[in-house]
């Protein structure tokens, strides 16, 4: 599982570069903690507050084409992923940021988490379609991280032996003596690393002996520079192993793109989790196990439901078809007969503007328009997308496209993802021992 998972390294994606972001800013990147609890922020890789952001600016449409391509990349991932076989609450509120990729495989949203004794600060991914942890550890040969683990500092480090259950729940487990470690190859990079175990806190609240990867060895240039939690369903998930602290629940607000700083929150446990709030079932699908399936049932552009075949919406657990809600997916992505569906009417609803194109955007328009709403319709609750949702917008120029696309020809993909872009500003709850996922609008940014 840890090598089918990690494979989604190199393919969580960055949000959108934060188009006519102001240089010079220094914003207060520090966290205060809250009683009870923690704040966990997440933010940007792109922000003043992330070491990964890039040392020089790219263009909006240079970044809107790479997008698009790490899109694809990520949505191959989701449509291979296969399940692999493997033998009292509490409340914690984490802040988060969004992140602008350095390459093609930073993530999307990223909090800070300590780990080890004394603490180490390291930032990590969230990623709700994957499982295990990964960290860049100091010696690694090849790792392009500047922030690494130095599990030499840390008392409570531990390489987990080759004969412990998690070593049974990784492929190409291998005995580096007495340690537990695995090999891995994806894209142009290959990996070795050890499992291995410490405390981990998002915030205040500590995990010991947490099991995580730690990457000794990269070639090829695919390898991230962050470390990564996986906040899936599977065995090694952050909810797995800390099902008695938290009951395998949690929400997460994400903030815009145009954040500077951590403004969205992630919150752990039953505790603290909005009273109002509509929701909707969580399906399971055995052939992809970690990812959260719902029932979308229809779409709809300002007051009208779109004529959609319901082979395109329909959850099927033999086909792995269906629509799930990601994390690391920066526009949502339909099959191609709804997008096409979806696409057509928002474009009757805008009227006679000319349409022109952007890289895998195929709605863009060079003049001001007034974009109608687009409603996703899921069995026991709708979610409205305001504008600021579904519109994509360059700073420097007047255009503008619709953040939605159809999945990739080349990809034989039967999901529906609902993106981040799509989720930021609203309060997303994943109750995962009452299988149902909540969505009410808040504003994190």
């Amino acid at each position: 599982m840890l090598k089918t998972h990690l494979l989604s390294l190199r393919l969580v994606v960055g949000l959108v570069v934060l188009f006519g972001i102001a240089q010079g800013l220094n914003p207060k990147c520090e966290v205060n903690e809250q009683g009870g609890g923690s704040a966990l922020k997440v933010f940007h890789v792109y922000s003043p507050c992330s070491p990964f952001r890039p040392p020089k600016p790219v263009s909006w449409e240079e970044n809107v084409l790479k997008m698009q391509a790490e899109d694809q990349a990520r949505l191959q991932f989701l449509s291979s992923l296969v399940a692999v076989p493997v033998g009292g609450a509490k409340k914690s509120i984490v802040p988060i940021a969004s992140g602008k990729q350095l390459n093609a495989q930073s993530p999307s949203y990223i909090i800070r988490v300590k780990v080890g004794t004394p603490a180490q600060t390291l930032f990590m991914a969230m990623d709700t379609s994957n499982d295990v942890a990964w960290l860049p550890c100091k010696g690694c040969v090849g790792c392009s991280s500047t922030t690494v683990f130095d599990s030499n500092k840390s008392t409570t480090f531990k390489s987990v032996p080759c004969g412990a259950a998690q070593c049974g729940q990784v492929n190409n487990a291998v005995c580096n003596g007495k340690a537990c470690g695995f090999n891995m190859t994806y894209g142009s990079s290959s990996i070795a690393a050890n499992l291995s175990q410490d405390t981990v806190r998002l915030s205040i609240d500590p995990v010991p002996g947490y099991t995580f990867g730690c990457i000794q060895k990269s070639t090829g240039s695919s390898v991230p520079p962050q470390g990564l939690l996986g906040l899936g369903r599977g065995p090694l998930s952050f909810l797995s192993q800390t099902q008695n602290l938290y009951k395998s629940t949690f929400s997460y607000c994400l903030p815009s793109f145009r954040s500077l700083n951590f403004s969205g929150s992630l919150r752990l446990g039953p505790s603290s989790q909005p009273l109002r709030i509509k929701y909707t079932p969580l399906l399971k699908n055995p052939r992809r196990p970690s990812l959260y399936f719902v029932n979308l049932k229809a779409i709809r552009v300002g007051r009208k439901i779109v004529d959609i075949p319901p082979s395109a919406l329909a959850f099927n657990p033999v086909t792995g078809a269906g629509t799930i809600i990601d994390s690391g997916t920066q526009f949502t992505r339909l099959v191609a007969p709804a997008y096409t569906a979806v696409r057509d009417a928002f474009r009757k609803r805008v009227g006679n503007a000319t349409v022109t194109s952007l890289g895998g955007f195929d709605t863009c328009y060079n003049v001001p328009i007034v974009p109608p709403t687009i409603t996703l319709m899921f069995s026991g609750m709708n979610v409205t997308l305001p504008p600021e949702n579904i519109m994509i917008h360059s700073a420097a120029t007047s255009i503008q496209c619709l953040a939605m696309a159809a999945a990739p020809d080349n990809v034989n993909s039967v999901l529906n993802v609902i993106a981040n872009m799509q989720q930021q500003n609203h309060r997303v709850l994943f109750d995962v021992p009452n299988s149902r996922l909540g969505v009410a609008r808040e504003l994190c940014t």
